[in-house]
């Protein structure tokens, strides 16, 4: 029997506001953040860091997402997924609102870390109310889903980069945005739909696990398997860190190298994941009629032009075009890369997916600090040169997406 018929009926009228209600919960999640990177060179200049120190400083965010990868599993079975991720992003936005308000470093580090943390959490709990409004609905929209969080992340990326170009103090950005984001997080809960047993073991079978951040236990005999899982999960950090330059150093290398405006520091991120947004409405479509090999591929070659441009740029508009570029070509990458490793054979329902996405985790803690220290020794617009070969890899490593029917 399916999940969606083990299930209590549920109208269309339901159903829509349960989608909407996910919907609005991932956009939240996108946008909570993002109000903070374009802010990022400010709060840099206001602590004195060089490039070195302040990819240090950042990685408290992934760190905290590295270490919360027990706490989903439990927090969900005693809270619930909508409960867990409307609360979750309330404590979010209060994290980041610490951090970007609070001028003292350690503040600024610890809101990270705890915003990492509240993160993970929300992202396993907001994935799970959208896998069980799906069974419900009978039809695929977790991918609609997740561009939302694309759209969210626009929205906040601009609010951030209007906030900077009119010098609103941090603390009234910040607690605005707070304010907003949290209003839209309660409302939401009232429209979300309760979690059912049955759904979460029709998900597990389904192999779309409904916790994905925590290690899982290996079972003896699985090196061949994890061996052939390594290029699945190149695939998949090649995307991450397009994303990663983007939030991370766009704005400080549009300012810093290229001379930008202050109203246009932010545009970078903002550029990317608003392409982002475009691939990954496209996306389901490009794959069914081209196949996620060809797809990824594709999108390796934007990877690598838009990248090449952005470190190559000799005005601030290029390098915009750039990020939109790469923003578009890695938009699949995760999503395709997810579905492979789920389905990779010799390994257990959830095993492959998990891994990979714990290998992102890690590439998200060890590349900020090793490009700034590229950039304190060779400059930023050097340090940069290397992103344009994720595309390179994304190409080479493509063919590991490919299902048995052979695309």
């Amino acid at each position: 029997m399916s999940s969606a018929a083990a299930s209590p009926p549920m109208d269309r009228a339901r159903i829509t506001r349960a989608r909407i209600a996910v919907s609005l919960l991932f956009l939240t999640n996108g946008a909570i953040f993002s109000n903070l990177l374009p802010r990022l060179p400010e709060i840099k200049d206001m602590f004195e860091l060089s490039n070195a120190l302040y990819g240090l400083a950042v990685i408290a965010f992934p760190i905290g997402g590295v270490v919360a990868g027990p706490l989903p599993a439990p927090i969900l079975r005693r809270f619930g997924t909508a409960r867990t991720a409307a609360v979750g992003s309330v404590l979010l936005a209060l994290a980041v609102f610490a951090a970007g308000s609070v001028p003292v470093i350690a503040v600024f580090g610890a809101g990270l870390f705890i915003a990492g943390m509240l993160d993970a959490v929300v992202d396993t709990a907001q994935n799970a109310q959208g896998l069980r409004v799906q069974r419900l609905a009978g039809t695929s929209m977790i991918n609609s889903m997740h561009a939302l969080w694309s759209v969210g992340a626009v929205i906040g990326g601009l609010m951030g980069t209007g906030a900077a170009a009119l010098h609103i103090p941090f603390v009234w950005h910040f607690l605005t945005s707070a304010a907003i984001f949290s209003v839209v997080a309660v409302l939401a809960l009232r429209w979300a739909v309760p979690d059912d047993p049955e759904g979460h073991a029709a998900a597990q079978a389904e192999n779309v696990p409904v916790d994905t951040a925590g290690m899982p236990r290996l079972p003896r005999g699985t090196g061949a398997a994890l061996l052939a899982l390594l290029p699945i999960a190149v695939v998949a950090v090649a995307g991450v860190l397009v994303e990663d330059v983007g939030s991370n150093w766009s704005a400080v290398y549009l300012r810093d190298v290229l001379a930008a405006p202050v109203g246009m520091v932010g545009l970078g991120y903002v550029s990317l994941v608003g392409a982002q947004f475009v691939g990954r409405l496209l996306g389901d479509r490009l794959i069914d009629s081209l196949g996620a090999v060809l797809v990824t591929r594709l999108g390796g070659v934007l990877i690598f032009l838009g990248l090449g441009a952005v470190a190559l740029a000799p005005a601030p508009w290029l390098a915009l075009t750039g990020f939109a570029l790469a923003g578009f070509g890695c938009a699949t990458m995760v999503p395709t890369a997810y579905a492979a490793a789920d389905r990779a054979p010799g390994l257990k329902p959830g095993t492959g997916l998990t891994l990979v996405s714990w290998c992102m985790r890690i590439v998200f803690v060890l590349s900020p600090p090793l490009v700034g220290l590229f950039a304190d020794a060779l400059g930023l617009r050097t340090a940069l040169l290397v992103f344009p070969l994720m595309g390179v890899l994304a190409v080479v490593f493509a063919g590991a997406l490919r299902e048995r029917s052979g695309r």
